[in-house]
């Protein structure tokens, strides 16, 4: 991506997801290529150059200068460097003069809006396990302080345990005490069966199974209930590319637009069933099993009485269902100009599902 200064007049705001914004982006991997896809986003028929009320600020006519001018006059004498620029996210990097990063600008759209809170959240309890927040503005903007370190995509099992212990007392805390998460959005079981049923409907003729298995999410979600483990703040997209360490090895987790109130099986199946360097879906976590027996034994440590072995085994099809309702209402408050880019990602969600239900 182009550099933009303090001073610049960047205008442009390119909608690739290909570049690297090293850790600091935001929502799931998503469909790298334009496609048709299937369903009701598959194809939009108005202009492509008039306006649209669900376009992104920073994506409007001088909206990466405005966003600029507030963050470096937060950090003077920094100059700001685009690292990304799509649906999901901005991203820049701000550079001292001598060159070196001391902050992020990240901007988002509406339905990410509640990442600052969040970080704000977490800090009060562990500080050092999320970037410092500088400030939040308008627009979707944030100023978060540079995270020393590398990203981790592509990380193996060691690393990957020592996510999910890292993050389990945070699961824990907001477990006990759920108040804070009445801001974020609400991903329990019991408030999104009518979601789902919504995205599936429109692929009942063309996905095999997948009429059957939304029928029968009732008693699955009952059985997942029964198992006794407490909604909690999940992260949403908890992958090892989305966690920086330093040289002392500090973890920082990052990027938590996705961040929503549910079941914590969400975020050790999305660290250990899907690809490290990112994608929804991958053969696996080497090392899996182990990973899973010790979520499991913090969480029965935890909630004495529960099963959360049984309960990992029945949210699995579950948490590619999620990801297909993300991608859906991705679509729902993007401009239409956006949607090939992640049309294809919700049936592809519904069929990894259906497969994940299987015997």
């Amino acid at each position: 991506m182009p550099a933009a200064g303090s001073g610049g007049g960047l205008e442009v705001a390119a909608r690739a997801a290909g570049s690297d914004a090293s850790g600091w982006g935001s929502g799931l991997g998503g469909s790298a290529a334009a496609g048709e896809g299937v369903g009701p986003h598959s194809r939009y028929a108005g202009s492509l150059r008039e306006p649209h009320p669900k376009r992104a600020p920073y994506a409007e006519l001088g909206g990466p200068t405005a966003s600029i001018a507030w963050a470096t006059g937060l950090v003077p004498g920094t100059t700001a460097h685009q690292r990304r620029t799509w649906n999901l996210s901005a991203i820049w990097r701000l550079d001292d003069e001598q060159g070196d990063p001391v902050a992020w600008l990240k901007q988002v759209p509406r339905f990410f809006a509640h990442e600052p809170y969040v970080i704000r959240a977490i800090a009060g309890i562990a500080p050092d396990l999320v970037p410092r927040l500088i400030a939040e503005g308008s627009d979707g903007r944030m100023l978060l302080a540079h995270a020393p370190g590398e990203d981790r995509y592509g990380a193996g099992a060691d690393l990957c345990a020592e996510i999910a212990a890292a993050f389990h007392p945070i699961q824990a805390h907001f477990a006990a005490d759920p108040a804070p998460l009445a801001r974020i959005p609400d991903a329990r079981l019991s408030r999104t069966l009518d979601d789902y049923v919504r995205i599936a409907e429109p692929y009942f003729d063309g996905l095999p199974g997948l009429r059957e298995f939304i029928g029968d999410l009732p008693a699955r979600f009952a059985a997942i209930a029964a198992c006794g483990l407490p909604d909690t703040l999940v992260h949403g997209d908890l992958h090892p590319g989305n966690v920086r360490t330093d040289e002392t090895g500090k973890l920082t987790i990052m990027d938590w637009g996705d961040s929503v109130r549910g079941h914590p099986a969400l975020d050790i199946l999305r660290l250990t069933d899907a690809d490290t360097g990112g994608g929804e879906r991958g053969g696996g976590l080497p090392g899996r099993d182990k990973l899973l027996t010790e979520w499991a034994d913090r969480w029965q440590r935890t909630v004495p009485g529960s099963d959360p072995v049984r309960a990992v085994e029945l949210m699995q099809p579950v948490a590619h269902l999620r990801g297909a309702l993300i991608y859906a209402e991705f679509l729902e408050n993007i401009e239409p100009t956006e949607w090939p880019y992640h049309a294809d990602d919700v049936p592809a969600g519904l069929t990894a599902a259906v497969a994940a239900a299987r015997p």
